[in-house]
């Protein structure tokens, strides 16, 4: 039996620096992620038996690694302390495959990437920058797998959110995605998690509900523009609580309000997710919040093998537990409009990817204005009964949305939100 008398000594002060210096904060920090594991594990087995535990950890869905780039950058170095950045891509997938056909409406087929962020947290784990990539995007899509083992040819100028696409998969291709992220960015995504329609409105529940806010009432047909923008009103102008049901289609609506493009979504999007970090925040970390957030992220996440069981999820979410709300910044990647679609500006968003990679903050404005390319001419889109009114295709998968305005953006990358920011503010673009 171990001598439980015996134990590391405390090291004297001038040896190494004094007590609880920076060299022993490295050892600390492993010492309070251990504890917070067993915590997690111990938590869920006295509430719910360990029989629960094992239910939550089978249910946890995976991605396979295979089709993960072996082109990839290189990892992250530790900072002087021994400490090291972390790089989390956020996919949000519209499959309407099973359960999420009632929720998302639709025809099942191809999932696609609803939207994107790619959160970098910071070496000291006291700060976070949470980067949106518009999935209207132009990029360059390396080689992915499909799901019979081949691998397709790259792709230049391809839209972002069809690279989730690769394959056809109701599930959608992860790892492609990835591989995109990498390849755009330079940076190594440590982790990928993705939230299907099911999973995100879970999510919402779990926390009782997320404080939204809209610059005006919302209709179904804002939602669903083949209900000619009319129907009942869903939203009330202003604040409200969503969960739900409620909470997937507030972060879906994007007709109606600004230029009906998804880069207003993209805003409304990161006003949602601070809005979730501060309820979790506000409901602490005891017992009563971290099972249904269990339950909730069992059934609500595919994510890589790195993050593949219940504590190696509590030890990332205890990794972010000591980040303050005003610490957290989300942005837009730097963008202009090419046509009906979106390009990223260089070398604008190269620098926040470059200021990133250096773990260095976001300090001042990362975006420069650019003038539009001129829009191409709209296309005449049969409307609901079958008249035809030129619309301008947008978005991917058949969505349609007003052309760009004539004035040059005002650089969405230019005004990163903090995430204490008030829920009402900076909704909407154009």
């Amino acid at each position: 039996m171990a001598d439980r008398t015996a134990g590391p000594t405390r090291p004297e002060r001038g040896a190494h620096g004094p007590a609880g210096g920076p060299s022993e904060r490295p050892r600390r920090r492993r010492r309070t992620t251990a504890a917070w594991l067993a915590v997690g594990a111990l938590t869920l087995c006295t509430l719910g038996g360990c029989l629960l535990y094992e239910e939550l950890n089978g249910g946890i869905a995976t991605f396979s690694g295979d089709g993960i780039s072996r082109d990839r950058p290189a990892a992250a170095a530790p900072d002087a302390a021994g400490r090291t950045p972390v790089n989390l891509l956020l996919i949000g997938s519209d499959s309407r495959d099973g359960a999420n056909h009632d929720l998302g409406g639709g025809d099942e087929g191809a999932a696609r990437s609803d939207t994107t962020i790619l959160l970098h947290v910071f070496a000291d784990h006291r700060r976070a920058v949470g980067v949106s990539i518009p999935r209207d995007a132009l990029v360059d899509i390396p080689s992915c797998r499909l799901p019979d083992g081949g691998w397709t040819e790259p792709a230049a100028d391809a839209m972002f959110n069809s690279a989730f696409s690769v394959g056809d998969s109701g599930q959608g291709n992860p790892a492609c995605t990835q591989n995109t992220v990498e390849r755009l960015t330079g940076l190594r995504i440590d982790h990928t998690a993705v939230v299907d329609f099911r999973g995100f409105a879970a999510l919402a529940d779990a926390v009782g509900g997320v404080e939204v806010c809209l610059p005006r009432a919302v209709r179904e047909g804002d939602l669903d523009p083949n209900l000619g923008y009319a129907g009942r009103e869903i939203f009330a102008q202003g604040r409200q609580k969503v969960g739900g049901q409620a909470a997937l289609d507030y972060v879906r609506i994007r007709h109606g309000l600004g230029d009906g493009s998804d880069i207003g979504r993209t805003k409304r999007q990161q006003a949602f997710l601070a809005s979730l970090l501060k309820q979790v925040k506000a409901k602490g970390m005891d017992p009563t919040t971290l099972l249904p957030l269990a339950e909730a992220a069992s059934r609500a996440l595919t994510v890589d093998p790195g993050l593949g069981s219940v504590p190696k999820l509590v030890s990332f979410a205890a990794s972010l537990k000591d980040i303050p709300l005003h610490e957290v910044t989300f942005l837009t990647a730097p963008w202009r409009y090419d046509g009906f679609r979106v390009r990223l500006l260089r070398p604008d968003a190269d620098r926040v990817w470059q200021a990133l990679a250096a773990d260095r903050p976001l300090d001042g404005p990362v975006g420069a204005s650019a003038a539009p390319s001129a829009p191409a001419p709209s296309a005449a889109v049969p409307e609901p009964g079958g008249s035809a009114a030129p619309r301008a295709s947008f978005a991917g998968g058949g969505e349609t949305a007003p052309a760009p305005p004539a004035a040059a953006p005002t650089g969405p990358g230019r005004s990163p939100r903090p995430g204490d920011a008030d829920v009402c503010s900076d909704l909407t673009y154009g």
